[in-house]
């Protein structure tokens, strides 16, 4: 038994290494439908031990190299977080059956093993998944239909439909087929909001290194940067959008300096300016909020942004952590905040999701529901080395983009910043470290989607009894 584990360990790990390669960076799309054709005919004839092997090894080459950024920070800490969500396609894998109806459950399986990812640990970590892989591809649209579950599993049915055709099973390939087809093709034709304005739009990105952490990154400089491209945009212009944190306080936003100088410049340009700004809350924790300035140049609308990087910026069980590594880099915690992301402003009602928020279909999902015309995503990556996760960041708003029928408005100080429309196309992106604008025009739209009505849990629930129907048809077929 431990030899056959061995042979199929190594194909697995080549699969995981495939799959990787369809996510950004790299996205090559069609590769993630290569390798869970791959992937899911491994599985065929497998007893459970074995199918437990071919899932997590493959996870590891999945996860090792979409998560291989978080080295940067702990190398341990990465370790065990690429074995975490390898044990999610481990699990994906185990509760496929080997039979005949691994052709309808293994799909399943895959959306409710990515369902898991999104909520477990510490409220998930959906990053470096199968899905962003399609960003740039033909099943992204099916986004509207059925969120980043739905294209994750249309992943997996194409590879089931890709295997079909090489072992010449028709009919399996042609329902493959057509699902394929006709769920992106209705998510294209679904509606996306009728348009109600438009904005002139300016994402200001300061600049500067890349590579610094926060606490090695004076604020000073971070702010200045963000004020000197500032200068550079000019009326007319409705809405500016600075990046996540660039404005790192010691005291409230609220009557400080920084308060009267962004608001001189809201003022000067007559435009909405919304921007990253962190405060201090007692001496041990701080918020980080998205706050709006109107064109008067007075603080209008404010979102404290609720779902926080886990060890990023804060430590869960931090006392006991405090005794294993040192966080010396993560002095403080951060607040949650409340609610859905939504900035009430003078240039309209605008959705909000700030930085890792981007990567939840549920925060971009409740800031559109409670009346966001545009989904704003401002953003901080400086402190990454490689352009792996401001990749990932710009191929999660074009899922948000087509989820909610919004355009999508990202700035960050060191890139990427983009403008994306409602269908994931960008139709405008900086480069990395530079001093830069966009100015883009954006519609505002009124109106749900498909995915803003349903949400995740009937495709979760019809995946689940997918699932169980097909572990009962196998039973009785070995009866």
């Amino acid at each position: 038994m431990t030899a056959r584990r061995g042979t199929i360990a190594l194909p697995a790990l080549g699969i995981g290494l495939v799959v990787a390669l369809s996510v950004p960076p790299a996205g090559w799309w069609p590769l993630g439908i290569l390798g869970l054709a791959a992937l899911g005919h491994l599985l065929s004839g497998r007893p459970v031990r074995a199918r437990a092997t071919a899932g997590f090894v493959a996870g590891l080459g999945l996860y090792g190299v979409t998560l291989f950024w978080m080295g940067q920070f702990n190398a341990i800490g990465a370790f065990l977080v690429m074995g975490l969500e390898a044990s999610f396609l481990m699990l994906a894998a185990v509760t496929t059956p080997p039979g005949l109806s691994r052709v309808w459950a293994w799909p399943a399986a895959v959306l409710v093993s990515n369902a898991l990812r999104t909520v477990i640990p510490f409220g998930g970590l959906p990053m470096g998944g199968i899905e962003l892989g399609q960003a740039a591809g033909p099943l992204a649209a099916a986004a509207r239909v059925g969120g980043p579950l739905v294209v994750a599993a249309l992943v997996a049915v194409a590879g089931v439909g890709l295997e079909a055709v090489t072992f010449r099973r028709w009919t399996i390939a042609a329902i493959s087929a057509a699902l394929v087809v006709a769920v992106p093709a209705l998510g294209a034709a679904a509606p996306d909001g009728a348009v109600v304005g438009r904005l002139r739009t300016a994402m200001v990105q300061g600049g500067g290194r890349r590579g610094l952490r926060a606490v090695n990154n004076p604020p000073e400089l971070v702010y200045g940067a963000q004020l000197a491209a500032d200068a550079s945009v000019s009326p007319p212009v409705d809405l500016v959008v600075w990046p996540e944190n660039v404005i790192a306080l010691d005291g409230p936003i609220a009557g400080s300096p920084q308060d009267a100088e962004v608001g001189a410049e809201a003022h000067r340009l007559g435009a909405t300016l919304v921007a990253g700004v962190t405060e201090p809350v007692g001496d041990t924790r701080f918020a980080n909020a998205a706050v709006a300035w109107a064109p008067t140049g007075q603080i209008e609308a404010r979102y404290d942004k609720v779902h926080r990087v886990p060890f990023g910026e804060y430590v869960p069980g931090r006392s006991l952590v405090a005794h294993i590594v040192n966080l010396g880099v993560i002095p403080r915690d951060a607040v949650a905040g409340h609610g859905p992301g939504l900035l009430r402003t003078s240039a309209g009602p605008l959705g909000v999701t700030i930085s890792f928020e981007v990567f939840f279909s549920s925060r971009a999902r409740a800031a559109i529901r409670a009346g966001g015309q545009v989904l704003l995503v401002p953003t901080n990556t400086a402190s990454y080395t490689t352009s792996q996760v401001p990749d990932s960041e710009v191929a999660a708003a074009k899922l948000r983009a087509w989820e909610t029928g919004r355009d999508v408005v990202m700035a960050a100080p060191t890139g990427f910043s983009a403008a994306i429309d409602a269908h994931g196309r960008v139709l405008a992106r900086t480069g990395l470290g530079h001093r830069q604008v966009l100015l883009v025009t954006v519609a505002r739209r009124h109106g749900t989607t498909p995915y803003l009505r349903l949400g995740d849990g009937p495709f979760v629930a019809l995946a689940l009894a997918l699932v169980g129907l097909a572990w009962a048809w196998e039973r009785l077929r070995s009866t």
